[in-house]
């Protein structure tokens, strides 16, 4: 079995409206200027507290998170706070899961709660076979989540691949021994996910399977 990992934020859903706002929403609560918008999606993808201690050395990253959580909860369900799904993810996820040779899988920055909240939105939970989230790992970049995808799935690195926007699912992918697919369309410049190690990188979710065909059945390079 081949096994496909994705990533949520920036990757499957646009959330980045939401999420520079809960940030921003977070910081004014603290008294603290928020960060650019450009250095607030940087760090999408990591952790929530980690994300804090990057963007705010020194500041109470634990209690930034907490007011990050409860900003992104006032702001769910309103149509301004809308994350939609990229153009083509639905169709590439639908595709893959209906494949009797592929497990698929979510490694993400969000906690089980939001990943619960993506799925009552697109009904995708009977085709996903591993979730690992922020709360039961360290944070990417670290290998955790997928180590534990893959010892979950039974998934052959050689023929386990993760898919994501940022630098940190690129070298989450390489410390794990799994190929890694970038996507141009995200928070992280296509560069960047070149120098964090993508193996390729995607412009549309569109030649998501001619990719996957390519290298089905080879080791990732090194």
């Amino acid at each position: 079995m081949k096994l496909v990992v994705f990533d949520v934020d920036g990757t499957l859903v646009d959330s980045q409206n939401y999420i520079c706002e809960a940030q921003r929403r977070a910081f004014v609560a603290h008294g603290l200027e928020p960060p650019s918008r450009e250095r607030m999606l940087s760090i999408v993808g990591l952790s929530l507290v980690r994300a804090f201690e990057v963007l705010a050395p020194g500041a109470p990253a634990e209690s930034l998170a907490e007011a990050y959580k409860a900003s992104w909860a006032d702001m769910r369900g309103k149509p301004e706070w809308d994350d939609p799904l990229f153009p083509g993810a639905r169709e590439a996820v639908e595709r893959l899961a209906a494949r009797d040779d592929v497990l698929l899988g979510i490694a993400t920055g969000k906690s089980r709660k939001g990943v619960v909240t993506l799925f009552e939105k697109t009904g995708w939970e009977p085709h996903v076979h591993t979730i690992q989230t922020s709360d039961l790992h360290p944070s990417k970049p670290a290998p955790d989540m997928l180590l534990a995808a893959l010892a979950e799935t039974g998934a052959d690195p050689a023929q386990a691949f993760m898919i994501g926007d940022s630098t940190y699912d690129m070298e989450m992918a390489r410390a794990a021994g799994v190929c890694a697919i970038g996507v141009s369309w995200g928070y992280h410049r296509a560069e960047l996910l070149r120098e964090a190690g993508a193996h390729t990188i995607l412009s549309d979710f569109s030649e998501l399977d001619a990719v996957l065909a390519a290298v089905f059945d080879q080791a990732p390079a090194s």
